[in-house]
């Protein structure tokens, strides 16, 4: 069995391990890594040896903490990496170049219909009807999306909304409340199937999937880096945040919004951001979070956007889509009975 993991910031580990009799046989760990002293590769290897084949991956890196000589270093290399690595390849789990990747990048949609085509794009790539999807999004209005759990009257400020038109909605994943201008975000979809991330936990999801939209930013000369649980951040701020939802069937949403450019004065009055702090620290604080892409880039929004998908195919491969038509009435049906729905929104009162 083979498994392949990058490290978070560092490098590729790479492992073939057999299973026999309910123990870890012919364990071979490799990658592009460095590792000093050279016999720490042979004790990390002895390590894994004849580990129960159902160890989870802390305890996977527990044994290979043990066995590491006195001094050891490791440079782009983790004992939890290897660990995942090895969970991957006992689950068989798929990776990035095994798929067709499909690009889908369409006109505006309302609110509702964004979140209606999550749901349904990535129930299709888990019955095996569409191919793994990178979806980005257009607005065509200005939306609150808050997130699967939170409390509506929490979150959002009726009065600041009306004024400023704009449309609250809430999506199937969880995590923050997300302020969208048409214009001043880039979102994005990731539709996968279940086996791309097996073999992580859902906080090393996180940074599995995040990880290329790092290397695009650095294409950009931004350096960047993930945040646990769910932010993408640079040494300016915040950049951008994910949310995750699996699907059953065996389909993970992974969506992420960027913040391109931001109206910190109208955000303020639509979103209750501590409003429990009234200070005008709280306040600034609270603007400064986020630091914009046309600052840090000085490019056009639809350059930032192109640049990212340049940076995805380079790596994976894609290839222009659409969204079907049996796909789209899904969607409305969706938007009808669920995400316009004032009983789905207010679910959370």
């Amino acid at each position: 069995m083979h498994g392949e993991y990058k490290v978070p910031g560092g490098k590729l580990v790479v492992v073939d391990v057999d299973t026999e009799d309910g123990v870890l046989r012919n364990v071979r760990v490799a990658g592009d890594f460095f590792l000093e002293p050279d016999e720490a590769i042979l004790a990390i290897n002895g390590a894994l040896e004849g580990a129960p084949s159902d160890t989870d991956a802390p305890g996977l890196a527990s044994r290979i903490e043990a066995a590491l000589p006195t001094g050891t270093t490791m440079y782009g290399l983790t004992s939890e990496g290897i660990a995942i690595a090895v969970r991957r390849a006992i689950s068989q789990a798929t990776d990035w170049t095994d798929y067709d990747w499909q690009l889908i990048h369409e006109p505006p949609h309302s609110p509702a219909l964004h979140c209606a085509l999550d749901e349904v794009l990535t129930a299709e790539v888990a019955a095996g009807r569409r191919p793994p999807t990178l979806r980005v999004w257009e607005w065509d209005v200005p939306a609150v999306v808050i997130g699967s759990f939170q409390s509506l009257s929490n979150e959002v400020d009726p009065e600041g909304a009306d004024r400023h038109g704009i449309t609250v909605v809430r999506r199937v994943s969880g995590g923050g409340a997300m302020f969208m201008e048409p214009g001043n975000t880039i979102t994005y979809s990731l539709s996968v199937p279940e086996s791309l991330v097996s073999g992580l936990s859902f906080a090393d999801s996180y940074a599995y999937l995040d990880d290329w939209v790092l290397g695009a930013l650095g294409d950009m000369g931004i350096q960047a880096w993930y945040q646990p649980l769910n932010d993408i951040a640079t040494e300016a701020g915040k950049i951008a945040g994910a949310a995750q939802k699996r699907i059953a069937g065996g389909g993970v949403l992974h969506h992420v919004t960027m913040a391109y450019d931001i109206d910190a004065d109208k955000m303020m009055e639509v979103l209750r951001i501590g409003k429990e702090k009234l200070s005008d620290k709280g306040t600034k604080s609270a603007k400064k979070r986020v630091d914009p892409l046309r600052r840090q880039t000085g490019l056009p929004r639809e350059a930032v956007i192109e640049k990212m998908i340049e940076s995805f195919r380079s790596r994976y491969g894609l290839t222009e889509g659409k969204v079907t038509a049996e796909e789209l009435a899904r969607a409305e049906d969706l938007v009808r009975t669920k995400f316009a729905n004032d009983e789905w929104t207010a679910r959370v009162p």
